[in-house]
């Protein structure tokens, strides 16, 4: 069984915390009930009287708490609601799987039902004949408080999330840590320089193919992993998809050669290490986390909105993200076992694309507006001033395409001479010449 996989569906599950919580407050109220029962009352004259409860005033707090506990829940939910509806129609329905997997509104709510759980079975476990009790009714008041202060935190938090400021550096931080992980896992995978004279031989061996038996996007890959898959058949993989990419049923996901070990070789056996699901993740799919910001970004260039501040602030982030990930970016395609021997061959997505995949709508919808257009060319600029001269030379190319969209009659001379200047910033960084 592939726990790593396991383990990625549980914690992008609404319901995984909460359970873990209720589990937690079941132990504890157990626990804590035959501490009272069985320690506690022996030791009742010299417990505090202030700190003593009696049946009925037990009774009375755990059943005020209880319903305190639902209607603080009921809140959070509605305040939910609010918040996925705003996100949805202001800014991108892409954007609601971050608010719903965010690990404060998970804890948030595993607080609720552990307190909600830790009050119903006090209740439940709550003797009769008992005359006064110390432990429970003491933690219950404890952790109502602590339901208290995460209702307001929760609170805070959705109120921050609406903001589009606080959305869109959410989702840049969020991203950054995405290009980190993604290529250190690349990097991690012993990835090979390739030798021509091997690829010649590859190339006389009778290539096999995998179909894809469900169709679905690819959310994550479990490199190391499938190396190991790889080498235990010995095998050699060439893969025909990246991250993110929707895969139809039936149609070729792995060509492999094999070296006389057809019948050991099980061409299902890949379904363990890719995770394929109804809809993309951002956790390991960096262009899909980037094309949140592209979303946010349009809905702020059309024409119901009309907010090309907002645009401009998601630019600068677009271009942040850009400018690290040609500090990891490392065009990995051949990937070794940790014997050296190549395993996985797995075409790597140009930077060019991604630099198109982040501006070319925004180029789109925005080509007529002075101050999008000149925010695309400061992102640029600001990319190319921390890269390398290989990512300079795509810089500048993409450079070249977002002016060639620019319709310089249309503009008066003041706006021509502002991106003509940020245009000329851009040239000098990459030690080009600027025609336009």
């Amino acid at each position: 069984m592939n726990y790593k996989k396991l383990w990625f569906r549980l914690r992008g599950s609404y319901w995984f915390l909460p359970t873990i919580y209720s589990f937690i407050s079941i132990v504890i109220v157990t626990t804590t009930t035959y501490l009272d029962y069985g320690f506690f009352q022996r030791l009742e004259e010299h417990i505090p009287s202030i700190l003593l409860t009696t049946h009925d005033m037990a009774m009375s707090l755990y059943s005020s708490l209880i319903t305190a506990i639902l209607t603080m829940t009921t809140i959070s939910f509605s305040s939910i609601m609010v918040v996925l509806t705003t996100t949805s129609s202001q800014f991108s329905p892409r954007t609601l799987q971050d608010f719903m997997a965010d690990r404060i509104t998970q804890h948030v709510l595993g607080i609720f039902s552990f307190g909600f759980v830790f009050s119903l079975i006090s209740l439940l476990l709550l003797k009769e004949n008992s005359e006064v009790q110390f432990l429970n009714p003491l933690l219950t008041v404890f952790f109502s408080i602590v339901c208290l202060g995460a209702f307001i935190l929760f609170i805070h938090h959705s109120t921050r999330w609406i903001q589009v400021n606080y959305l869109i550096g959410n989702i840049r931080n969020d991203t950054s840590e995405v290009i980190k992980q993604y290529f250190d896992k690349k990097h991690a995978s012993y990835n090979y320089e390739w030798n021509e004279t091997l690829l010649e031989e590859l190339e006389e061996k009778t290539e096999r193919s995998v179909p894809a038996d469900t169709s679905g996007y690819v959310q994550s890959i479990q490199f190391n992993e499938l190396l190991n898959w790889a080498k235990e058949r010995n095998v050699i993989l060439k893969a025909h998809f990246q991250v993110g990419d929707y895969i139809q049923k039936g149609m070729p996901i792995f060509s492999y050669w094999t070296n006389g070990h057809e019948k050991e070789f099980e061409s299902n056996g890949y379904r363990e290490y890719i995770l394929m699901g109804l809809e993309r993740t951002g956790l390991y799919d960096i262009e899909f986390s980037i094309q949140k910001l592209v979303d946010i970004a349009l809905r702020a260039l059309s024409p119901g909105i009309n907010d090309p501040h907002t645009a401009i602030n998601c630019l600068n982030r677009i271009g942040s993200l850009l400018a690290e990930l040609g500090e990891h970016y490392y065009p990995t395609k051949y990937f070794a076992d940790n014997e050296g021997t190549v395993r996985l061959i797995m075409d790597p997505k140009p930077y060019r694309e991604y630099l198109y995949k982040s501006f070319y709508q925004i180029k789109h919808y925005g080509k007529h507006d002075v101050s999008v257009m000149n925010g695309i060319l400061e992102s640029l600029n600001n990319i190319a001033i921390v890269s390398d001269s290989e990512i300079q030379e795509e810089v500048w190319e993409f450079c070249k395409y977002i002016l060639a969209a620019i319709d310089q009659k249309e503009l008066d001379v003041m706006d021509q001479d502002h991106i003509r200047h940020t245009a000329a910033r851009l040239a000098t960084t990459c030690r080009k010449e600027l025609k336009w």
